[in-house]
């Protein structure tokens, strides 16, 4: 039998419970085979075209049982290296050659783009099945497993003589956290597990105060929605259901980081969610030291994020017009722009630009829930008028 190329797809949806119910029959879970199944249709999209099977069953079968034993190994491989590291003293430098840390480098390596590593890490480190990623990402599961399949050809002949770049893994792994979470995958979490075991194995201050800023904005989720799913402004959250152990957790790992004297973006953010977190009360946030560290974080990154969320520390600090006059030199287009300015002319009060300011920002929002804050806020504001 040879395949028609045009009806490839269709051949493969009708073949795919067929070959899933044999692996299962064969030994493999149901979720895991799935996975596997999901790869092999991949290959067979790539493959087909020019070599088609003659019997593409027996062919998708067999490539399909071939991925499964591959993530088997590497899941129990997995399973060793983390068994080993917990029975194990602190590697400390001689951690760096660890299987683990160059999966990290890998991952994180700057032939593949931002989404490519992160999915890629959550895969091949995090242990996450390509359904569990797909969900957490709200895609289809076979978008997520082209990119995974693409981003493992990418690197599939990177070799490990130079040095990885830490920052690089950093990055991604912010990338992770700032997902939050979704479905069955915790990402928030996940991120935060990530870090830990690159902690583990790797003496750098970045890596030490990305997971003290993670911990200490982990310590406010519990906070920041309502039962209904509504978001909660951080100076309105009950400060009695953040995580004082987490924030303690944090603090201790970021001072250790900042002693060190090599401060770098991560720190410094994690600088200011440790003020947030040791403010009581919103009215006792010292805001004044928050703009400082934010002027640190500027001249470290000149982001024009940080600079945006530097002018609504200053707004507390000096004032609604002092904070209004750092945002002014900042370009519209930038993601929360419309809404700090809504914020910022509100503390002025100019209800009425804030109102229509806060309705702007809501159109343009992409997150449902920070659209029905926004939407909301607007609301609020049209009725004092």
């Amino acid at each position: 039998m040879t395949v028609d190329p045009t009806s490839d797809e269709a051949l493969l949806r009708s073949l795919t419970p067929a070959v899933i119910g044999i692996l299962v029959r064969r030994g493999a879970d149901f979720a895991a085979a799935e996975d596997a199944v999901q790869e092999s249709l991949i290959e067979a999209l790539r493959v087909w075209p020019d070599d088609p099977p003659r019997d593409p069953k027996p062919w998708l079968v067999k490539v399909a049982w071939r991925k499964f034993l591959d993530a088997t190994r590497a899941e129990e491989s997995r399973r060793r290296r983390e068994e080993r590291l917990e029975a194990e003293p602190d590697p400390g430098v001689g951690g760096a050659v660890d299987d683990t840390l160059q999966l990290f480098f890998l991952c994180a390596h700057p032939s593949l783009t931002p989404a490519s590593a992160v999915a890629l890490t959550l895969r091949a480190v995090g242990g996450l099945t390509t359904r569990q990623i797909a969900e957490a990402y709200l895609v289809p599961e076979a978008t997520m497993g082209q990119r995974i399949s693409r981003a493992k050809r990418t690197v599939s002949d990177v070799r490990f003589d130079q040095p990885g770049d830490v920052s690089t893994v950093v990055r991604v792994l912010y990338l992770v956290f700032n997902e939050g979470y979704s479905g069955d995958v915790d990402l928030a979490a996940e991120a935060i597990r990530l870090t830990r075991q690159l902690a583990a194995h790797t003496d750098h201050p970045e890596v030490a105060g990305l997971l003290a800023l993670m911990l200490l904005h982990h310590a406010r989720r519990p906070a920041r929605t309502r039962p209904d799913g509504s978001l909660v402004p951080l100076a309105e959250q009950d400060r009695s259901r953040w995580d004082t152990r987490l924030i303690a957790e944090g603090v201790q790992i970021l001072e250790a980081a900042l002693a060190r004297d090599r401060l770098g973006e991560f720190q410094a953010q994690a600088a200011i969610a440790a003020l947030h977190a040791d403010a009581r009360t919103a009215e006792e946030t010292d805001w004044v030291q928050i703009v400082e560290w934010y002027d640190e974080l500027v001249r470290i990154t000149d982001s024009p994020i940080a600079r945006l969320n530097r002018a609504v520390a200053v707004g507390e600090a000096d004032g609604a017009r002092a904070g209004l006059a750092a945002l002014a030199p900042l370009d519209p287009s930038l993601p929360r722009y419309t809404a700090v300015a809504a914020y910022l002319h509100e503390r002025d009060g100019d209800l009425a630009t804030a109102a229509r300011l806060y309705a702007d920002a809501a159109r343009a929002a992409t997150n449902l829930a920070e659209r029905d804050h926004l939407t909301r806020q607007a609301a609020r504001l049209n009725v004092r008028r």
